[in-house]
């Protein structure tokens, strides 16, 4: 029946062998064309199914002190992961893998449970590489291992506010670490590897890109003053019940943060148990009122206006000052009458300096203190920190102009006001502040006159040495130059001061000949022997300084002149002597 059909309609046959053929041939071709000629094609199709790409982790830029110390570096450390679809597949391995991990098996069952579906998830990250292969040796079906990187901080809390830390996936997340986390941060690299359809490793190819290492930081600390500072202040804090407190030195020439110590601190390498608020750099975000330590900004704003001299006196008595509502008062009432300027400083007179600052006007006040980088931008970069405040009035009424010249109504840092002292060290010249290593003195700006600084060191430097100067701020060997200062502190949510709590602080810089340090230092809500800046925060200032002093080998400037030895009488033997005449 078929060949008669075929014979019958033999144009229909032959239609069908030539699809057939051609079809063949089309097959034929096509096999050709894969495997001869366009061989790529499979080839990607194939890679595409067995190759991988294993990232290669990135080494993070070493951080070091200004003299090469490290305070950063980077660990090699094993993060073990697992295939939960392959790992559910052996609950038999489930309690040895618990136990090298060092986990409650019932907990760790109920979590592979619940994992089961999942081609990823964490086992623990941050394993020594011993830790890591010895579990990996237990053959666990679905375990893997990755290798990664933890950073390690070796000064512990001591720089832990101004270094800060990464998180687990070596991010920069406080301090320098997340400031300069880009510099930091290295680029991961590629490694080329077969693996099967389970995801096991069969071949390790190539590196397919090199991981490229972060760049090195090597900051303004110096680690030496650094634990000198951190000591100093714990110190304090438990000797005068404090509540917390900062401590900053800066080089008054190159404007390097040479130490920033905070309290309370914490512990970057162990940060299970952190508390918050130990985590703030309390030195650049926290803001308070300075008290009495702008009294010299304030005094240069007189001296500068060329309206005051050194020698002009004020009249004081009875000690207080009426402005409308408002009472000025002085803390001591032993001053006597009149008092010159230096006088003013040394007995922290409110009511000479309010006169003073009548007499000039608020604007003239105002814009000192801005030029000095109050209520100013430091130019850290520092991630977080405040500018604080520093009001202007189109009109200065008597009230806010007397509150600004001796420090109530502003908020600064600790930061800004070592700063502003730094300019009246540096004879009136401000430098950029740094918390990088500086190779060479940065240009300045004369933002007051060399004659005025140069003034008001000699000035500050009395209310130090003076009778009844601020002796507990004296350094052995050093003239030192500074201001005490004592503030209450501003309620939280309501208006007003909180009753019985203050800040006390000390800023100043030596040796006052040729000033290279400048420091400041700010004890929060002291509750033992005493509130005032001259008896809590002094003494923290003249130990840190003089070390600081020591250890940079700064000659000193006020050493007691030498004694001329008294002359001894030649002595000549005689036979009378104690030996006889012997020999």
């Amino acid at each position: 029946m078929i060949g008669l059909e075929g014979a019958l309609y033999p144009w229909r046959f032959r239609l069908v062998l030539a699809l057939l053929a051609l079809m063949v041939g089309a097959i034929a071709w096509r096999i050709i064309d894969l495997h001869v000629i366009d061989h790529d094609f499979l080839q990607a199709h194939g890679d595409a199914r067995s190759v991988r790409h294993i990232p290669i982790p990135a080494h993070r830029g070493l951080i070091t002190d200004r003299n090469g110390e490290p305070l950063a570096v980077s660990t090699p450390v094993t993060t073990l992961w697992a295939n939960g679809k392959e790992l559910a597949k052996a609950p038999a391995r489930w309690a040895d893998l618990a136990a090298a991990l060092g986990q409650e098996p019932k907990a760790f069952a109920q979590r592979l449970q619940q994992a089961s579906s999942r081609e990823f998830m964490y086992l623990v990250r941050g394993l020594t590489p011993e830790q890591g292969q010895a579990i990996l040796d237990l053959k666990v079906p679905g375990v893997y291992g990755l290798e990664e990187f933890r950073r390690f901080y070796p000064a512990g809390e001591v720089t832990a506010h101004v270094i800060g830390f990464t998180d687990v996936d070596d991010r920069g997340r406080e301090g320098m670490e997340l400031a300069f986390d880009e510099w930091l941060a290295g680029v991961p690299g590629k490694r080329q590897v077969l693996k099967d359809r389970r995801g096991r490793l069969i071949k390790d190819v190539q590196v397919a890109q090199n991981a490229k290492a972060g760049k090195a930081l090597a900051l303004s600390i110096d680690l030496r003053l650094q634990y000198l500072a951190h000591r100093e202040l714990r110190n304090a804090l438990v000797e005068n019940g404090a509540k917390a407190g900062s401590l900053v030195i800066i080089d008054v020439k190159t404007g390097e943060v040479l130490a920033m110590a905070n309290q309370p601190t914490y512990n970057p390498n162990n940060r299970r148990s952190l508390d918050p608020a130990a985590m703030r750099n309390r030195a650049m975000i926290d803001v308070f009122e300075p008290g009495s330590t702008v009294k010299p900004l304030s005094m240069s704003a007189a001296l500068q206006s060329g309206r005051w001299k050194p020698e002009n006196i004020v009249e004081v008595w009875p000690g207080s000052l009426q402005i409308g509502r408002y009472t000025i008062k002085d803390v001591s009432k032993t001053q006597g009458r009149e008092l010159d300027l230096t006088g003013i400083l040394i007995n922290s007179s409110n009511v000479g300096m309010s006169k003073i600052a009548f007499d000039i006007g608020g604007e003239s006040i105002y814009t000192m203190m801005q030029q000095l980088g109050l209520g100013q931008d430091t130019g850290l970069g520092f991630p977080g920190e405040r500018v604080g405040e520093l009001p202007n009035h189109r009109k200065w009424p008597k009230a806010e102009t007397a509150t600004l010249s001796y420090g109530y109504g502003l908020s600064v840092t600790a930061v800004q006001l070592v700063h502003a002292y730094a300019v009246l060290a540096n004879n009136g010249v401000s430098v950029p502040l740094t918390m990088t290593r500086a190779d060479r003195i940065p240009d300045g700006v004369q933002v007051m006159s060399a004659d005025v600084a140069k003034t008001m060191q000699g000035m500050l430097q009395q209310v130090i040495e003076a009778p009844r100067g601020v002796f507990r701020a004296q350094v052995p060997g050093y003239h030192v130059s500074g201001k005490s200062g004592t503030a209450r502190k501003a309620s939280v949510g309501t208006k007003g001061y909180t009753a019985n709590a203050y800040r006390s602080m000390f800023a100043g810089f030596a040796p006052s000949s040729n000033p290279r340090i400048a420091m400041v230092v700010v004890i929060d809500e002291p509750s033992k022997a005493g509130y005032f800046g001259g008896l809590v925060s002094a003494p923290v200032f003249s130990r840190v300084m003089a070390g600081s002093l020591r250890l940079m080998n700064i000659t000193p400037d006020n050493l007691p002149p030498p004694v001329a030895p008294t002359p001894v009488a030649p002595q000549t033997a005689d036979a009378g002597s104690s030996n006889g005449g012997r020999i």
